[in-house]
């Protein structure tokens, strides 16, 4: 499962514990390749724009910030 290919249905049924795994891949950064790291980021971004709640304790793993575009 990317995050490329997640449908809103698979979204909603990711849960607490699955969201938990995904952070603690993230923050211990021991992948095998940078891209396996950047597939989770893009889950965990995935997961972010669709369900905000469930990755409100993660979100400095996304490093988003608010952009001033004036």
């Amino acid at each position: 499962m990317t995050a490329l290919t997640l449908s809103q249905q698979e979204i909603d049924n990711i849960t607490e514990s699955d969201i938990t795994e995904l952070a603690k891949r993230l923050e211990q950064d021991e992948y095998s390749s940078p891209f396996d790291g950047l597939q989770d980021w893009h889950l965990l971004r995935a997961i972010a724009f669709r369900r905000p709640d469930m990755v409100e304790t993660y979100v400095h793993l996304l490093d988003l910030e608010a952009f001033d575009e004036s």
